[in-house]
């Protein structure tokens, strides 16, 4: 696999602004270098008074929760910092709990703030955290990767993992603001900047042919010290998002389409126990390239659309065939049954967001699952 080239230094600070529409729960997501640093400020300006406990992980911390605490000392607001494990297994009732009591023993109030700062996982757990604290406070997240910076910080959903499933027990509870400081992914480790990748080209596949065609062109920026093609990758992304949340906050309709690649992705995170041996940024990247495969088996979009998708995640490092994650082989009978306890199932009906094309994805509901079952197992044959 390539090195992946990715530091921020020597960048001039170009912030950009993109708005969340959610009528009396709006709110703004920035993203530009060296906003950490005015964390406190924008805190304080943007949202108003209240306390700040801090919620992130152990890599997190070692690299950036001096300069967070100091931003928000700075502006008398920092009531705590609360460090927990890094990686996918925290996100568990057993953390929730631990969490839950720590934010209660920091004095926490009701018109005070949780502040996610972390990646996906935090995010996820200290914004469920946050929705159930004294029935509901508000909470700010500050995301560390990518996929973070590009996704799950954005559209309100929280929640955690159980061995049915991902995201399986949460709620729906928008952040009061969204602070992606771009400086902080320099100390990403390649893998999971890949992983992040694969949700940045997910919208190009998803409704944006374009982007996709600018994304092959320019990927290399976006991975390198090119912080205007870094930027420019990150807005677009949350731009999509924000479109389709104000539409669908609650994913009754449009938003299941930002689920491309995930009903096969997400098996497989649970398939493999939520472990090291896949990021969720790569299950989605094997899951994205099966959904294109099965539409291809279905006759939904022209042949070689699913290898111009695959050549694409290949070039990048990301992996493309369930062969590719390390260790036992999958079988298709857990596959399907663990896709059964997907979220988007309705009356035990299987959901999967399938395509036409690049940058013309659909709503697929009723999937037959026998040839669910039989596409799977030429996958996990090849």
């Amino acid at each position: 696999m390539p090195t992946l080239v990715h530091s921020m230094t020597g960048l001039t600070r170009a912030e950009k602004t993109v708005p969340v529409q959610l009528g009396s729960r709006s709110y703004d997501v920035l993203i530009g270098p060296g906003l950490l640093q005015e964390a406190g400020r924008l805190i304080a300006t943007r949202v108003g008074k209240g306390k700040c406990g801090v919620v992130t992980d152990d890599n997190v911390a070692r690299h950036h929760l001096a300069t967070l605490e100091a931003a928000l000392k700075a502006e008398n607001r920092h009531a705590g910092s609360i460090v927990l494990p890094a990686g996918e297994a925290t996100k568990s009732f057993s953390h929730l709990a631990q969490l839950s009591e720590g934010l209660l023993s920091m004095g926490l109030e009701r018109g005070d703030l949780v502040v996610a700062f972390g990646g996906g996982v935090i995010g996820d757990l200290a914004g469920f955290a946050a929705g159930i604290l004294r029935r509901g406070v508000r909470f700010v997240q500050i995301p560390t990767s990518l996929l973070a910076q590009v996704d799950s910080s954005v559209g309100g959903k929280t929640g955690i993992n159980t061995p049915q499933g991902k995201n399986l027990i949460g709620v729906f509870h928008q952040p009061s603001l969204v602070i992606a400081d771009t400086d902080v992914l320099a100390t990403l480790p390649d893998r999971e900047m890949r992983a992040g990748y694969a949700e940045v080209a997910k919208y190009g596949l998803l409704g944006d042919a374009p982007f996709f065609d600018w994304l092959e062109a320019s990927w290399k920026g976006v991975f390198g010290n090119s912080g205007p093609d870094l930027t420019r990758a990150i807005e677009t992304s949350v731009k999509a998002k924000a479109g389709i949340v104000a539409r669908d906050e609650f994913e009754t309709g449009d938003r299941a389409l930002l689920n491309l690649g995930h009903t096969f992705g997400h098996a497989l995170e649970a398939w493999t126990g939520y472990s090291s041996r896949l990021l969720h940024g790569e299950g989605v990247a094997i899951g994205t390239v099966q959904a294109f495969r099965f539409s291809e088996s279905e006759g939904l979009c022209a042949p070689g659309t699913a290898q111009r998708v695959a050549a694409h995640f290949t070039q990048v490092g990301l992996p493309t065939k369930l062969s590719d994650i390390p260790g036992d082989k999958a079988d298709a009978d857990t596959l399907l049954r663990l896709m059964a306890q997907d979220k988007k199932v309705r009356d035990g009906k299987l959901t999967f967001i399938l395509v036409r094309g690049i940058g013309d994805a659909f709503v697929a509901r009723d999937v037959d699952a026998g040839r669910v079952r039989a596409f799977l197992e030429r996958e996990i044959s090849s």
